[in-house]
This record gives structure tokens, sequence and C-alpha cells, in this order.
């Protein structure tokens, strides 16, 4: 889908941009340099485009890396991001760059672009092959870090290049990503245990973001999508449309679930939200960048799915 108001600092300040070391938007990992600095000694620098991203390289790479995330807030819409000079120099820095793709954050490809150092980068929405799979007319839900069958691919992809870059420590790479799939795997068994109580029942969004655990977990997406799509874009949906979405919480079959984008507020999501409430239907409330609080994606998206499983479960 094409992403939100997403505004770009001119390309020509990238030249410039070089030199600057001392400002920064992003920011590093703990124990890693500030922004556009290079690496420790003896350590890899790695710019992830959100701190979704760089917490994973952080949990895989350990001590050898120093992990900077350009988009690092639980307060940021990631589709609203303008990129900065210190971006530029940070990515000149890096040997390795983890982001999104599928035009979630152009600002990572054209900050790769411009580098004059040829980083390593992973696009992870080419990575998981996905859009691959969408039937014709269909749009592709690039919110792929909500896919965790393409997390266990990234993981084992991180800890590669991180190997190429780092032989002598490419076994405790390879490690790390085995323990961290294994995490993973555990996730995936946490939707397989909602998907054995409850396939089949409906749920609203408010925007696409957690649709791949949605349908992973058997539930149904009973959202018109032109709703999510209006919402995503930052667009106003038709009277007609919203009006079909505040239905899903009436009467007697209503929802069983409200999963909503929390960094995304509008009128729309406003009235949904008030609509569940309305409605008795529990809200469940996701991100598309770590909350306050939490370092790590695992820790994350257990959060999450226990959520989802306790609302349902609540609903039963």
């Amino acid at each position: 889908m094409t992403p939100r108001r997403v505004t770009l600092t001119p390309l020509v300040v990238l030249a410039a941009a070089l030199a600057l070391a001392a400002c920064g938007s992003g920011s590093p990992e703990p124990g890693g340099p500030p922004p556009g600095d290079a690496a420790a000694p003896g350590r890899i620098a790695v710019v992830a485009s959100t701190d979704v991203y760089g917490s994973i390289v952080a949990d895989i790479g350990g001590d050898a890396v120093d992990v900077t995330s350009i988009i690092d807030s639980p307060d940021a819409d990631p589709h609203e991001y303008e990129s900065t000079p210190a971006d530029a120099a940070t990515i000149n820095g890096a040997q390795l760059v983890v982001y999104n793709g599928a035009d979630y954050d152009p600002f990572a490809d054209k900050l790769i672009a411009a580098a004059g150092t040829n980083p390593t980068a992973i696009n992870v929405a080419e990575l998981s092959g996905l859009e691959a799979q969408v039937p014709a007319g269909e749009e592709f839900n690039e919110h792929v870090w909500y896919s965790l069958p393409t997390v266990k691919m990234l993981a084992d992809t991180i800890a590669a290049d991180l190997g190429t870059a780092d032989p002598a420590r490419a076994s405790t790479f390879t490690t790390n990503a085995a323990d961290f799939t294994a995490a993973v795997d555990e996730l995936l068994a946490k939707l397989d245990a909602i998907k054995a109580k409850h396939e089949g029942e409906r749920v609203a969004i408010t925007e696409p973001i957690p649709v791949y655990i949605i349908e992973a977990a058997g539930l149904v997406n009973a959202t018109p999508e032109e709703f999510a799509e209006a919402v995503e874009e930052g667009q106003d949906a038709p009277a007609a449309v919203v009006a079909e979405t505040l239905a899903l919480f009436e009467g007697p079959d209503p929802v069983k679930a409200l999963v909503a984008n929390t960094q995304v507020e509008d009128a729309a999501t406003r009235q949904v939200a008030d609509a569940a409430t309305a409605g008795g239907v529990p809200t469940v409330q996701v991100t598309e960048t770590l909350p306050d609080g939490v370092t790590d994606y695992v820790t994350w998206m257990t959060q999450q799915i226990d959520a989802l499983a306790a609302a349902l479960d609540g609903a039963a």
C-alpha cells in the first residue's frame, strides 16, 4: 500500500550530511555509538530503519554490534518520518543496514543509494517473498515484521551477513539466531493456540498493521478494506464505509475484538474506538515501533499476542 504522508528531506543535503556526526535524530541501542559515529573498535556498525529491526539485530549480534535505529519513538508514525543530514552520515558509516522496504520506509532506500560506502542492505519485504503471493487486484500488506515466518528468515539473514563482516564470530551469530528463532516459534505456538480456540471468529482493525498475526491465529478481519486503507493513507473514508465499520460493534453478533494501532489516531479511529467501548468489544493495542519500556522484539510481540488471546477469551 502507499504509505501515509511521507516527506523526505531533499537529497541535496546528503553530501553535506556526510561530514556531520554531532547532530542526530535516530538513537543507538544501549551501548551503541551516538548517531553518525563509527562503531566502537571491534564492533560492526549496523543501522536499522526502526527500532523493531534494530532490536532483532541487537539480539543476534550481541556485543559484537553497534546498532542505531533511525526511528525509535513509540510516539512516532514511521510513515511521516523526515530523514535528516545525520541519518545520511549514520548510513554512510554502516556496514549493514536493515529496513522494511515496500515503500514503508522509502527514506532508507534513498539514503542507502546516496551512501558512498555501499553497505550491505537487507530489504525485509523483498526477503519475505510475500508480495508475490498477493492475489491480483489486492494490496500488499507491507508491515512484514508482523509476519513471524518472515522474522525467522530475517534472523538467519542477519546472522549470515554479520558472519561475513566478522567471520571469527560467525558461529556465535548463528547460535544467537537459532535462539531467537526458537523464541519466535513459541510465538507461533501461541497463535496456534488462539486458532484452536477461536478459528473463524471476526475481529476489526483500524489499519492493516496486525493482519499477518490475525490471519495466523485463524481469525477473520471483518473491517472494510476501504476503511483500513483510508486510515493508513491519512484520508477520510466515505461516510458509508465508516458506518459499515461502526456497525461491526453493534447487533447480536459483534466482532470479538478491535485491534487498533495506537500510533495513528484520527476522527475515524476515535469513532471506532468509541463504538467498540459502547458495544462492550475489547480493544487490543498494537504499535509500529517498540513501546516505552520494551527493548526486544519477542517481548513486544508476546505482549501483543497475549493481549489478543485475553481479549478473545474474555469475549467468548
